[in-house]
């Protein structure tokens, strides 16, 4: 059975955008609340949850960042793809 996993992302456009964004979350602000805020994926709407997916389901830069997440909560570093620049957090993990 392969692993699925539950992530949130927050969108941006630029690399500086989201690095800025990274240090808010290091400092504690809440990832949803800045997802609600600032994401430019409709699911900035719902705290930026993408809710299950496995792999083949994301395009490759964003599923390769999302899978090397170990620990629910963590948070990746900026993730470059053809829609902008990602935050991707860890929610839930089904083995």
């Amino acid at each position: 059975m392969s692993t699925e996993i539950k992530a949130s992302h927050i969108l941006v456009k630029t690399k500086d955008e989201a690095e800025k964004l990274l240090e808010e979350i290091k400092s504690g602000r809440d990832f949803a609340e800045i997802a609600q805020e600032v994401s430019l994926c409709p699911s900035g709407a719902s705290g930026g949850d993408l809710g299950y997916f496995g792999r083949g389901m994301m395009v490759k830069p964003f599923e390769d960042a999302a899978f090397a997440l170990s620990k629910i909560g963590e948070v990746s570093e900026p993730v470059q793809t053809q829609f902008g620049w990602h935050l991707i957090q860890l929610t839930g993990k089904d083995e």
